[in-house]
């Protein structure tokens, strides 16, 4: 990585094409001036119907913050009458993160991850899986009311070689282990 991950991440987001300054202006707000310690960017098409919808998520490593920033590109609505963009951020103390969960996938033939998805849970969001509870007698037909589990599932990144390019699961996997070690020794530490 270069000293200067602010240069890099602005000029990545430039030669992405998707809507530079609106993303540019975003990340500016979100980060405050801060350093960046590293980031991942995720532009990706989505199909609406005949149509082709592009969106852009950045994240961003600060020294004490997770930064998201996501922009997705609408069609007019009764509101606005023309094709508009939205952008989101959303900004997370390191020190609240709970967990990186991080998967990759390898075929046979390859030693690089083809793939790689990187959960993110800080608490904010939590999907609550229930099914209802059984015993061990085939026969019963007691109500033994729900089972299940609640997992933390705040924000998830998918990236493939396919895709989007293997520099792009390898920049994915370098952006989990850098926030893996901020969770691991605290944003304090500033460690990189």
């Amino acid at each position: 990585m270069s000293i200067d991950q602010n240069t890099d991440l602005f000029e990545a987001v430039s030669r992405s094409g998707y809507y530079p300054e609106v993303v540019a202006a975003g990340l500016n707000d979100a980060l405050a001036e801060e350093r960046v310690v590293d980031y991942v960017l995720h532009h990706e098409p989505t199909f609406d119907r005949d149509e082709v919808r592009r969106h852009m998520t950045v994240l961003v490593l600060t020294d004490s913050r997770l930064v998201l920033v996501h922009t997705d590109e609408h069609p007019p609505d009764e509101i606005l009458t023309k094709p508009y963009t939205s952008t989101t951020s959303e900004a997370v103390p390191v020190s609240s993160v709970k967990s990186v969960v991080v998967t990759r996938m390898v075929t046979d033939k390859s030693k690089a991850p083809v793939e790689a998805v990187m959960t993110i849970g800080w608490g904010a969001v939590s999907r609550l899986d229930l099914e209802p509870a059984r015993c061990g007698d085939p026969d019963c037909e007691a109500d033994h009311g729900y089972t299940g589990n609640i997992a933390g599932d705040d924000f998830t990144l998918r990236l493939s070689a396919t895709a989007d390019g293997g520099a792009a699961v390898q920049r994915l996997l370098a952006f989990a282990r850098s926030l893996s070690s901020r969770t691991a020794h605290g944003a304090s530490a500033g460690l990189r």
